[in-house]
């Protein structure tokens, strides 16, 4: 199986022959590279993708072969933000799919139907969630009841911007459980540009690598990435990742943040607090990017095909099964933990 790679320092990242080669830098605070560290070289054939957070060289050369070889890259800058991604060319993309997500687009009840089926799935996970570990103790009873209470009126919801204000009501709800279910911080309200606490910083960063997961297993499938249907479609971003990544953060995100906060893997010296803003350190990310990996290659049996599969292949089987919705096969509906 092919594997993520993760560049935490700076570096120049070439082709050498039909390999690859990143040479780690240190970098000055004019963002100049010197004194070149041990090279290492990484076979092709390996690699799924990169995720880069810190300053990267590469020549176009590069590019072209990594888009020959099916390789991603995602950017992060500085501030643990989501920048942007090189993917290969869309071997895949069908003019067919693309009429079906458009037509499924302007249709208002068949986008009131999908998008409610992610605030579905995203809710039902959420709860997963608060069950387990209310049954570890944790006085999660009321805030479970409001969820479900709010769960309810999905399917009496409209338009689309009524549908998303009780998706923030579900989720404000969900987040003051969090304050239950981890032991030594506190989370005090969601705060995102910029994260103020460690637990925001954690649920932001997450978030995006979430997201970018998201992204790939979109672009292996037939599906346009920015044709959503829970978000509004916009310019330069990739909205339906958005609308997918909703069902997948309480399992991949929110699991990973509780187990590393309550194991006391990530401490208060993996946080740096500058200007009002929280954020990972380079050991902080590679403890959480580490946790976040191992949880993506993990198995479960899954219900239908009858065999196990890793949380990173069911984002693509989810993919696929939206793929068939649109195209009249059958009828979508969301993962939800079973277990």
């Amino acid at each position: 199986m092919k594997k993520t790679y993760y560049l935490f320092n700076p570096g120049l990242l070439e082709r050498k022959d039909n390999t690859l080669k990143f040479t780690p830098y240190e970098e000055d605070g004019n963002g100049e590279m010197f004194h070149p560290g041990q090279p290492r070289y990484l076979p092709v054939e390996d690699i799924a993708e990169f995720y880069v957070f810190g300053s990267l060289q590469a020549k176009s050369s590069l590019f072209n072969f990594l888009g020959q070889k099916d390789i991603a890259l995602h950017f992060f800058d500085y501030y643990e933000n989501y920048t942007g991604s090189f993917m290969p060319r869309d071997s895949l993309l069908s003019g067919k799919m693309l009429l079906a997500q458009t037509s499924a687009y302007q249709n208002k009840k068949k986008r009131m139907e999908i998008a409610r089926k992610f605030i579905e799935g995203a809710a039902f996970n959420m709860i997963k969630n608060l069950r387990y570990y209310n049954i570890r103790g944790k006085d999660l009873d009321g805030v479970i009841g409001k969820i479900d209470e709010y769960s309810s009126q999905i399917v009496h919801s409209t338009v689309v911007d009524e549908l998303m204000g009780i998706e923030g009501n579900i989720r404000q709800t969900y987040y003051e459980g969090f304050d239950l279910i981890i032991n030594d911080y506190s989370m005090e309200g969601r705060s995102k540009q910029p994260p103020r606490n460690e637990v925001n910083a954690l649920i932001s960063f997450g978030n995006m690598m979430c997201y970018s997961q998201c992204l790939r297993a979109i672009h292996q499938t037939q599906l346009n990435p920015t044709i959503s249907y829970l978000h509004t479609p916009g310019e330069r971003r990739y909205s339906l990742s958005l609308d997918i990544t909703e069902i997948f953060k309480p399992i991949l995100v929110d699991r990973v943040i509780f187990k590393l906060l309550n194991k006391r893997e990530l401490q208060e010296k993996h946080f740096d607090h500058k200007l009002n803003r929280c954020l990972l350190n380079p050991s902080g990310k590679k403890i959480f990017v580490k946790a976040f990996e191992e949880r993506l290659t993990e198995t479960i049996q899954h219900r239908s095909l009858k065999r196990k599969v890793s949380y990173r292949h069911l984002m693509k089987l989810e993919c696929y099964k939206l793929s068939k919705h649109l195209l009249g096969m059958e009828e979508y509906k969301p993962f939800k933990m079973w277990w």
